[in-house]
């Protein structure tokens, strides 16, 4: 028998209930490969433990007999042994400093850890992602914040119906309902409403497309950038109820030069060139669906000052919920400060205080940020990121990850992830040093 690889169960929260890999792949792994699979039990998991046992999977509490763990979340650092090879979202790439024990404890005692995150192909586009179900679930949050909110300010529509993204049995059941509630919306419309409700998506990437996925499901039309203000201001007689309008990177930025023109890839090599415009848009959005990927390089889109200068007593702004499925606290959302459960998805940012509120009642923006939106649909997202990861199995049960770095024979989207191996940070992650000497000093 070749490599055991082991399943480690997810247990961060009580809606974790996902699996990196579904019981009918990994029969089929163990099946056509010389692998051997070891699955934790849970009692939460969406796929049972006895789905995976009709499957021919062992299913044990104890996989230090694993030579690959993998995993969706970050491995507890109890967990962490000496040279096994661990598959995971690590969380530690941007440095984060709540997961640097997480790395040094890979560091201590010669373990690999390989990030999905960091699974890409020769452009850098990642290969494998939650990202679709994270817009999924995101934009049925968000609509369901946004009836919340219209409800708080007198106005019953339709929206109030939608129900949270967990609480529907599938993926196919969420989209179906949201048809029947589009079909009521273009015959009542949106109650007295008589400028259509304008919706933001910042990005146009793969959580983008699962929102996208969505807002289809409702009478929604798409306008240019160019058309935004007139749109806001238009009626629903000639816009329909609900408009969409994409933003791009050149309609986040401009120059900080006004002789420069902007460029994608300098934007992305060189942010501090640019400076952000987005605010210019804020006005005129009932909704903003933030979908982009961000580090404190970039520019905001929203910030404290501007939630200050536009909410408040006699102030009537436009923007009243803020999706933002991206959830870096504090990041391109200056006002998003924490990162709520399912069950409890939305606060109330004020603007005088800086604190938050549960709910969608108060003077500021309502900012839905679950982190693990993903999650409220466990059974599809799963399926769909098991369909991409049970190709990469065989090479990395079959690599020998007991010489160096140099030597590791991986497929180049795989290795290209690889963090740390037999005690060191591999040379694209060699930055990260920084950030564990910060945790220790």
């Amino acid at each position: 028998m070749g490599a055991t690889i082991g399943i480690r169960r997810e247990d961060k929260n009580k809606w974790e209930r996902r699996v990196p890999l579904v019981p009918a792949d990994l029969a089929e792994l163990q099946r056509n490969h010389d692998l051997d699979f070891i699955v934790q039990p849970s009692p939460i998991r969406v796929f049972t433990d006895a789905d995976y046992v009709g499957a021919g999977i062992k299913v044990q509490e104890d996989l230090t007999a694993a030579d690959v763990v993998v995993a969706v979340k970050e491995v507890p650092i109890d967990m962490v042994q000496e040279k096994t090879v661990y598959l995971c979202f690590s969380h530690t790439i941007k440095g984060q400093d709540y997961n640097m024990p997480l790395l040094q404890r890979c560091l201590d005692v010669g373990a690999t850890l390989i990030d999905y995150e960091r699974i890409a192909d020769e452009q850098n586009r990642r290969l494998i992602f939650f990202s679709l179900h994270a817009g999924y679930a995101g934009a049925i949050e968000t609509l369901v914040a946004l009836g919340s909110r219209l409800e708080q300010q007198g106005l019953t529509t339709p929206l109030l119906d939608i129900k949270h993204a967990y609480e529907y049995a599938s993926l196919i059941e969420a989209e179906n309902h949201l048809r029947r509630i589009g079909e009521r919306i273009k015959v009542e419309g949106l109650g007295p409403m008589q400028e259509p409700l304008i919706i933001g998506v910042a990005g146009y990437g793969n959580v983008a497309k699962g929102c996208d996925a969505i807002l289809s499901c409702l009478p929604v039309r798409e306008v240019p950038v160019a058309d935004l203000a007139a749109a806001a201001k238009g009626s629903t007689k000639d816009y329909g109820p609900l408009v969409k309008v994409v933003f791009k990177e050149k309609d986040l930025v401009e120059t900080r030069s006004n002789e420069a023109q902007f460029v994608l890839q300098d934007y992305y090599q060189r942010p501090e060139n640019y400076r952000s415009v987005f605010e210019r848009y804020l006005p005129h959005l009932d909704i903003l669906l933030n979908t982009i990927y961000w580090t404190s390089d970039y520019p905001r889109l929203v910030t404290r000052k501007w939630v200050k200068a536009n909410y408040g007593p006699r102030k009537t702004p436009r923007l009243k919920v803020i999706g933002d499925i991206s959830c870096d606290i504090e990041g391109s959302i200056e006002v998003t400060l924490k990162a709520p459960m399912p069950e409890a998805p939305c606060y109330v940012y004020d603007p005088e205080s800086g604190e938050v509120t549960d709910g969608t009642a108060g003077v500021g923006p309502v900012i839905m940020s679950v982190d693990n939106l993903p999650c409220e649909l466990p059974r599809e997202s799963s399926e769909h990121f098991s369909t991409v990861l049970r190709e990469m199995i065989p090479a990395l049960g079959q690599a020998d990850f007991a010489g160096d770095f140099e030597s590791l024979h991986l497929p180049s989207h795989l290795k290209k992830a690889v963090i740390t191996h037999r005690g060191g940070l591999t040379p694209a992650y060699r930055y990260l040093q920084e950030y564990l000497d910060k945790a220790t000093s």
